[in-house]
């Protein structure tokens, strides 16, 4: 099948801001958040077989192969559905792990979304979207594709189109446990909901970022610093941080001078993901066959 060849990305996404707004008894957090999705990833590729093995050829340090989000999507879309088929996958990830930019999440949507359509199960999106929320809140804006205003744990999703913009991500070389940050006895959690329409960058926040600050300094040098430059701010629970440039030139200057011991990456901000792009012209071009 030619389209195993295909390398199917896996995007990053931003908070653009992220209230808290309570927490449920069973200890979910509810939340709002506008969730940006950029044109820049990791990428996955999938060799199907028929033996409904998953094996995933690219290991990540630390992290056991059955606890890996990739695996864990490939086998719950093999309960889902009965399919006889299994695959090898294999991982080209640039995106920092524990970077607040939705790294695991994506590559779980990712995963979802290509061997539902690899392995022809048939699924709606919706359907994988409510499989994917199994594996993590995060894990449904991916697997519809869509830049979107979330609330409830971040699982209800309303398309909000934002305009085109320049982003740098930076990452000071840090992993931050998500769990510890939304368990921890210092983060706000009654935050006044807004409508998604009434958004302005300018009059919202990113609730756990002053948490996340004082635990991590690394985090705090790194926003003082790109404050100096443009608006900035924290991405999910960290630690990656994001600026709003006001072109690609600026980006890059600014990427070409982090402080020692970061790395990031230039990115544009889409309203449509790129695997939602490629799954469309996939399902095109079975369509003129």
């Amino acid at each position: 099948m030619a389209n195993e060849l295909i390398s199917w990305p896996s995007p990053a996404k931003l908070n653009l801001f992220l209230h808290i707004t309570g927490r449920r008894p069973d200890g979910y957090h509810q939340l709002q958040s506008l969730f940006q999705l950029l044109d820049y990833g990791d990428t996955l590729r999938f060799e199907i077989n028929t033996r409904t093995d998953i094996e995933l050829v690219s290991l990540l340090p630390g992290v056991a192969n059955e606890d890996n989000l990739i695996v864990r999507a490939a086998r719950l879309l093999q309960h889902a559905t009965g399919t006889n088929k299994g695959c090898r996958i294999h991982l080209d990830k640039r995106l920092p792990m524990g970077g607040g930019i939705g790294g695991g999440s994506s590559n779980a949507a990712t995963t979802l979304v290509a061997l539902n359509y690899l392995w022809q199960c048939g699924l709606s999106t919706d359907k994988l979207a409510e499989l994917g929320l199994r594996l993590g809140a995060d894990v449904p804006v991916f697997v519809h594709g869509k830049t979107a205003f979330a609330s409830g744990v971040g699982e209800t999703l309303t398309p909000a189109p934002q305009g085109e913009k320049t982003f740098l991500v930076v990452n000071p070389g840090i992993a931050i446990s998500t769990a510890q940050i939304f368990n921890h006895q210092d983060l706000p959690r009654t935050t006044k909901p807004i409508s998604w329409r009434d958004y302005d960058f300018d009059n919202t926040q990113n609730d756990c970022e002053k948490l996340v600050c004082n635990t991590h300094p690394q985090v705090a040098n790194l926003l003082h610093w790109l404050l100096e430059y443009a608006p900035s701010r924290m991405t999910g629970t960290g630690s990656s941080l994001f600026a709003i440039c006001d072109n690609q030139n600026q980006a890059e200057n600014l990427l070409s001078q982090l402080p020692e011991g970061c790395h990031g990456f230039v990115a544009t901000g889409v309203n449509q993901s790129p695997l939602q792009q490629m799954l469309d012209r996939l399902r095109n071009a079975d369509q003129k066959i």
